[in-house]
């Protein structure tokens, strides 16, 4: 159990409070973990002896000393899992103004997700991007590296312009070194081909990936019923004027359409997908996913 001293909960009070109240709320008499350690490490050879499985011996050293000799493993004791955050500009939209903006309910997600695995000793780490890596912290496991992941949220704000598919590509051959569990937490506003060919390639990496796709009720509902006038907000220049009452049927049906192609294709990868929409409470959002994660 993570204990922090007084001062320093006042000096960190945002998404350490947050994270606080929203896991202790919903783990209330929970034991059982909804994460698992699954890395392996090699740990020694030993000589092949029948009934041994054919895939474990070592070709290599087969052809080195004629003989046959088996990997034996050993698992990890602790998951690292990497959270890995949307910063670009179209996460800092904002429904109703009384609701989180997408980046704000990523914040708390994530900062959620840190403070549940470091409860449990797993190590975590963050990496926050838009037009390239902005922030990336290794994996670790104390309660002084919370506070590390935890402000660098805090002091992230939604930037310019991206493509997600070239920076997931850019991780898994160049930073996510050892397997570990990958959320994602992002609205996705990228092509569909290029996101499932950089899923593969995290997946090749034998990185177990969580998509969470964070959208705002009104991406989803489409609402709008008069002239509206849309901003972008990765390219601020770019407006345009819309009869949203034409548009209404062709977006709802495009958009849908690319949220459930998303969820199939993630599917035959073996990669969780789970919508959170800013609207629903993040605690509750957040322990619909875990108790289904526990089920499974």
């Amino acid at each position: 159990m993570l204990r922090f001293d007084p001062t320093e909960l006042r000096k960190y009070a945002g998404l350490t409070l947050v994270a606080r109240q929203i896991v202790e709320g919903f783990l209330t008499g929970v034991h059982r973990s909804p994460f698992k350690g699954f890395s392996v490490e090699f740990a020694e050879h030993r000589q092949y002896t029948p009934g041994d499985e054919i895939r474990h011996i070592d070709w290599r050293a087969v052809g080195k000393t004629d003989r046959y000799y088996v990997k034996e493993y050993e698992e990890e004791t602790n998951l690292k899992a990497y959270l890995v955050v949307d910063a670009s500009g179209s996460m800092g939209f904002r429904g109703s103004k009384k609701s989180l903006s997408k980046f704000e309910y990523a914040q708390h997600v994530s900062a959620s997700l840190a403070y549940l695995m470091l409860q449990q000793m797993d190590a975590v780490g963050l990496i926050t991007l838009d037009t390239k890596v902005r922030a990336l912290i290794p994996p670790k496991a104390s309660p002084k590296h919370l506070l590390q992941v935890l402000t660098t949220l805090e002091k992230t704000e939604p930037g310019g312009e991206t493509a997600m598919a070239p920076l997931w590509h850019e991780l898994a051959g160049h930073h996510l070194k050892r397997r570990g569990l990958v959320f994602i937490l992002s609205d996705f506003f990228d092509k569909l081909e290029d996101l499932v060919k950089a899923l593969q390639h995290l997946r090749h990496r034998n990185h177990e990936v969580v998509l969470l796709h964070v959208l705002a009720p009104e991406e989803l509902d489409f609402p709008y019923k008069r002239l509206t006038q849309f901003r972008n907000l990765e390219a601020h220049d770019n407006k345009l004027l819309v009869d949203t009452r034409r548009l209404r049927e062709d977006y709802l049906r495009n958009f849908e359409k690319f949220r459930q192609d998303l969820k199939a294709q993630a599917g035959k990868l073996h990669v969780d997908y789970h919508l959170l929409k800013t609207d629903e409470p993040v605690d509750r959002a957040l322990g619909i996913y875990l108790s289904r994660r526990r089920r499974t």
